[in-house]
């Protein structure tokens, strides 16, 4: 039987931490464990058609376009500094930010609000350290700003939280009633401790609770379904609530956050005004990704028409946190009112296209790079759904820049990036540049002292020619650029490229690391009108691998992420801090050597093309003592060249070798399985590089 913490956090051997939050708090053991094949099964209605009409709907009008705001829970988790003073300084700080000018209206509180016990009329009670002044008072300073608030409780016994605060199932009446009077705008419900009552019984019970409660107080409330996808509520949600969770937990890194993206994209059919798939809430700005990473999920969640929750402390926000999140063009692909989320049009190799109807009837276009290296992503007008013209505007939603194409839309996109488009037939292109792409070929890794071969490309995607042009790559303070090809070109017609040879240089005493170079291009339209275009990448100086066989424990890596906690060296993932592991142990054997992760998990190690194979035991630590699954993978360069099949606890260590001859960078992978679950630990036991 899979207990409820495999969807939560699990449960290690005896004081451990626990590992995993599933929508907010992390879980205490479930009063009744329970399995989604014991429970009764919701009536399902086929993919694409209506469940059964419930009895009672919700208020129409609300959540017209998904919901913007802010809830802590990803900042503050049940801290400290969750209080009173943290949700009037967010409030205070969308209005002195712009934020609320730009569309966020909701200011959200999460798990930990609430004492561990009702009192003697049943009523919840406020924590009176982190509201003295009660719930209600903070809800009126938060309507004075122009603003509505949000509050957070369980569909079960008790809350989310390991202290277990009180949830409202057998109470939703009051509960609904008490929000509405509190002046509560918004309710995020969630799944834990539901005593294995059926998932549509008990989020239609609040549903009408909630409906009652407004009848009876003027006061609708936005209403967030949080039960991780498990019962798929996209099916027979949209008269239930107003928005529903895809899927488990976002944590604040590269691998959680693309998970999500990938099971929320398919969902595009349910979606729409009223009704919204929801793959949790925003985590930039928290500090686990890079600008980039945080562009490509803000720019995901908006073309996905998800709601946009700002996950981040914004009392502590920098400025580049500041520019994502309040990005106007960007917010409005995702509030669009057509209520359209976007489809995928194309997905190979880590490159993604996906495509927004708008209600003006123009395009939002991503093209998103999963991979670790700059890739050129591409389609066109025709393919995305726009009718045939001589030529389309395209607006870069980043750059705030407007071009033309002939009808190519084209980009070459940072590892982890993701270029936002708009792109219409509007008739007016001519008063645009001709839009040009620009490529790279080589440039991603620097032995130091070492000249390595770099080639740009300057293609003019345009209906007219592109003049003077000039090609330029910029490198750090001490590496030295050398071209050996042209860099201009007088004039290039539609379709035709300038191609550049380079040599570049990183100084003999580089430090291995991540660095930035600047590719461009500058180049004037027929009307004289000067335009450029910039492609920043990230040049990393390597160490080459070094001869014979190496524990890849031992060896520094390109890049990590990882499920909970850091990736840790030959021991196990401890899920906290760097250094909290035990000993490797798969069945009982115990190993020097590996690395523990938790899933979903991609380490990368530079090979330099020097290097013949990896070999490692690999399996699930003994200390996990949960029933999900998780599955090995080995990659060269793009190219996955051994897998095992599901693993779980119960299975001894399994031998994976693979063959990496010719690949510059080896990874290795953990994901769930296929199942969904990520809650088990994954040993890399004894891995070993030959090169």
């Amino acid at each position: 039987m899979r207990h409820l913490a495999s969807r939560t956090p699990h449960r290690r051997a005896a004081g451990s931490l626990a590992a995993a939050v599933l929508c907010a708090g992390v879980l205490a053991a479930p009063a009744v464990a329970h399995d989604a094949t014991e429970r009764p099964a919701a009536a399902r209605a086929p993919a694409g058609q209506a469940a059964a009409e419930p009895a009672v709907k919700l208020p129409d009008g609300l959540a017209a376009t998904p919901p913007m705001g802010f809830n802590n829970w990803n900042s503050t988790h049940c801290r400290a500094e969750f209080d009173e003073a943290m949700v009037k300084g967010i409030a205070d700080i969308f209005v002195e930010k712009g934020l609320k000018e730009a569309g966020y209206q909701y200011v959200n509180i999460d798990d930990c609000w609430a004492l561990p016990e009702r009192d003697a009329n049943g009523k919840l009670v406020p924590d009176p350290k982190r509201f003295p002044q009660g719930i209600k008072a903070v809800a009126d300073y938060v309507h004075s700003k122009g603003l509505k608030f949000g509050i957070y409780t369980s569909a079960g016994t008790k809350t989310c939280n390991v202290a277990g605060f009180p949830g409202a199932l057998g109470h939703e009446r009051s509960d609904a009633q008490q929000f509405a009077e509190w002046g509560v705008d918004y309710l995020k419900y969630d799944n834990c401790n539901n005593q294995g009552v059926d998932a549509k019984k008990r989020f239609i019970a609040m549903r009408d609770a909630l409906k009652a409660a407004s009848e009876t107080t003027g006061r609708p409330i936005v209403y967030s379904i949080c039960e991780w996808g498990e019962n798929k509520p996209w099916e027979w949600a949209a008269d239930v609530g107003h928005l529903w969770r895809t899927t488990g937990d976002i944590s604040d890194n590269w691998n959680s956050m693309l998970s999500i993206m990938k099971q929320n994209l398919p969902l595009d059919e349910y979606a729409g005004p009223g009704h919204w798939n929801d793959p949790d809430m925003l985590e930039v700005g928290n500090g686990g990704m890079t600008d980039t990473e945080y562009r490509t999920h803000f720019s995901m969640w908006s073309i996905m028409a998800a709601p946009l929750l700002i996950g981040s402390d914004l009392r502590k926000a920098s400025p580049e946190t500041f520019e994502i999140l309040g990005n106007r063009e960007v917010i409005a692909v995702d509030q669009d009112p057509l209520g359209k989320q976007g489809e995928v049009v194309s997905s190979q190799d880590g490159r993604w296209v996906v495509a927004k109807e708008m209600k003006d009837g123009s395009r939002a276009v991503a093209l998103f790079n999963e991979t670790g290296t700059a890739r050129s992503v591409s389609t066109t007008a025709k393919a995305v759904g726009l009718p045939g013209a001589p030529a389309y505007t395209l607006r870069d939603l980043w750059r705030h820049k407007s071009y033309h194409t002939a009808g190519r839309i084209s980009a070459t996109v940072p590892a982890h990036g993701t270029v936002l488009l708009r792109v219409s037939a509007d008739g007016k292109w001519s008063t645009h540049p001709p839009a040009v792409e620009l490529g790279v070929d080589g440039g991603d890794f620097f032995e130091a002292g070492k000249r390595t071969p770099l080639t740009t490309s300057v293609t003019n995607l345009g209906r007219v020619p592109a003049r003077q042009v000039t090609a330029e790559v910029e490198a750090p303070g001490g590496w030295r650029t050398e071209a050996t090809s042209p860099t201009t070109a007088r004039s290039l017609a539609p379709g035709k490229t300038l191609r550049t040879s380079w040599q570049l240089t990183a100084p003999p005493d580089a430090t291995p690391g991540s660095y930035d170079v600047k590719v461009a291009a500058t180049y004037r339209s027929p009307t004289g009108t000067r335009a450029e275009n910039v492609l920043p990448l990230t040049a990393r100086v390597v160490l080459a691998p070094p001869s014979g066989a190496s524990a890849l424990g031992d060896l520094p890596w390109l890049s990590m992420s990882n499920g909970w906690g850091p990736v840790e060296r030959n021991t196990s993932n401890g899920e906290g801090a760097a250094g909290d592991g035990r000993p490797i142990t798969i069945g009982g054997k115990v190993y020097d050597k590996g690395l523990g992760v938790h899933a979903a998990s991609d380490v990368a190690f530079y090979t330099g093309r020097a290097c013949e194979n990896v070999a490692a035991d690999v399996g699930v630590d003994d200390e996990t003592r949960t029933d999900g699954t998780v599955a090995f993978e080995i990659w060269a360069d793009d190219k996955k060249v051994a897998s095992t099949g599901t693993l779980t606890n119960a299975m001894p260590a399994q031998p994976l070798t693979a063959d990496v001859t010719g690949a510059q960078v080896v990874r290795l992978v953990v994901t769930d399985g296929g199942d969904g679950i990520y809650a088990d630990h994954g040993d890399w036991a004894g891995a070993t590089l030959n090169c």
